[in-house]
């Protein structure tokens, strides 16, 4: 019986898995703008930014917050797994004009 047991844990890891993956998100960066500037997520979402721009561009959180990218070129993306409910204010420090918001539910 024991035998049976441990398929049954094997096939559940996978399926947890499978579900953590199909977790993600993507966050345009293009003409000087977030797109979208607002993203509703649940916990556990992985939130990917993708420079579209020309120029370099930075996600930053508000405060204290846990966005800190590098500069991003043309091309260059920055990931971050949201794991704790709230919302996230970032902007650009290239261009501070730019804003967004994540909200984890």
């Amino acid at each position: 019986m024991s035998s049976k047991a441990a398929p049954s844990a094997s096939t559940a890891a996978p399926s947890a898995s499978k579900a953590s993956a199909a977790a993600t998100k993507a966050v345009a960066i293009a003409d000087f703008a977030y797109s979208p500037s607002s993203l509703t997520v649940s916990k556990g979402t992985k939130v990917t930014w993708t420079n579209d721009d020309s120029a370099p561009h930075t996600v930053t959180s508000d405060g204290s917050g846990p966005l800190h990218s590098p500069s991003l070129d043309r091309g260059g993306s920055f990931s971050y797994t949201f794991d704790s409910a709230g919302t996230f204010s970032y902007y650009c420090t290239v261009h501070p004009n730019m804003h967004g918001t994540v909200v984890v539910k």
